[in-house]
């Protein structure tokens, strides 16, 4: 263990972890911004509880800020929050921060430790210990299934296009489910595989295989995750346009303390659909939002989409900004944005909606 500065104790201390994979680096400093010191830690469990008791023994802790507890620092988020710590998740320092004072772990801890007593480029972070938590790893596996069944879909078209004309014409014509079964049951020679046209076909049987393996992958896991889903917020499920993989996701993007999200505002910015300002002097507008989490993006496109097709007050609308003059894209990102207000509805338990400006 490295470390630095002196033992100050009797002050109120604010701590900053810059996490990776094997090791955490700790940065302290008290109420009035002085640096006490840091240290690195091994990222086990005796790893945090070493962590801890250096903050402690610098004075009484009343805030840690803690870098990605999404990723290498979820574990120590979670020992921190078992201790009854206070916890606020920081930003990594920005390009520009990091030119001027350059890039070390002691420093990305003490600027996450002054981010931290600042209240600057932080939040509360996830929870994951809960039902929302166990969705996600069974979304994981789910999605990894759902990109392999795609390549695999690609990878069987390439092979007919190139194929020999008569396996062209009898294969080319199928639709994805026609095609899978008719190879998956096809038996080619395999003492012939050395011939072009054999040796497709033996392939495509290969692909179709693996093909129907992930579909009843897929088929299991949305046996697990709907019910899932449901048990958490039968609300949000059965809000229109919303199914069980867009209601995983947006459950996912709140965490199993949707309280954290402090206004709609704040859920539609976590998204990416409320737009930036962009105005200077007489020019008043605002810009594309590209920022947020793009799985949430893509899930309230996918309830926009649906709405437009299906709901007749969303319908309604559609047709009265286009004859405003308004294009599609853009008229899917005011739905967008309308949506994460019905949703944040949704995700919010009751109590955290009487006093949530704006909500009615």
């Amino acid at each position: 263990m490295s470390q630095s500065g002196v033992v100050v104790t009797g002050v109120e201390v604010t701590g900053g972890v810059d996490t990776h994979r094997d090791t955490h680096t700790v940065a302290a400093v008290d109420g009035a911004g002085r640096m006490l010191g840091h240290a690195q830690f091994e990222a086990s469990a005796a790893g945090y509880v070493l962590l801890l008791g250096w903050l402690r023994a610098r004075g009484s802790v009343v805030l840690v800020g803690v870098e990605g507890t999404g990723a290498y620092g979820a574990g120590l988020a979670r020992y921190l929050r078992a201790e009854g710590v206070r916890l606020v998740e920081v930003d990594r320092p920005d390009r520009k921060t990091r030119r001027g004072l350059g890039k070390s772990d002691p420093v990305d801890a003490e600027a996450a430790a002054r981010a931290a007593l600042a209240q600057r480029r932080t939040g509360v972070p996830k929870e994951r210990d809960g039902r929302v938590e166990a969705l996600r790893n069974l979304r994981v596996a789910r999605r990894g299934a759902v990109v392999c069944r795609a390549d695999v879909q690609r990878q069987m078209k390439a092979l007919i296009v190139t194929a020999a004309e008569p396996v062209r014409q009898a294969l080319r014509g199928l639709r994805v489910p026609a095609l899978v079964k008719e190879c998956a049951a096809a038996v080619p020679d395999r003492d012939r595989c050395g011939e072009p046209g054999v040796a497709v076909m033996i392939a495509l049987g290969s692909l179709a295989r693996r093909h129907q393996q992930l579909s009843a992958e897929i088929a299991e896991l949305d046996e697990l995750i709907t019910p899932l889903v449901t048990a958490i917020n039968p609300r949000l499920i059965a809000a229109f346009g919303v199914g069980p993989d867009v209601a995983a996701q947006l459950l996912i993007t709140a965490g199993d303390n949707p309280g954290r999200l402090r206004s709609e505002a704040a859920f539609a910015m976590l998204c990416g659909v409320a737009p930036l300002p962009a105005s200077s002097g007489r020019t008043h507008r605002h810009r594309l939002n590209r920022g947020g989490d793009r799985d949430a993006n893509n899930a309230l496109w996918w309830i926009a989409i649906t709405r437009m097709g299906r709901d007749p007050r969303t319908r309604a609308y559609v047709e009265k900004r286009t004859k405003d003059g308004l294009s599609k894209p853009e008229i899917l990102r005011c739905l967008k944005r309308y949506i994460a207000r019905d949703i944040y509805t949704l995700l919010m338990p009751p109590k955290n909606l009487e006093n949530t400006p704006g909500q009615t």
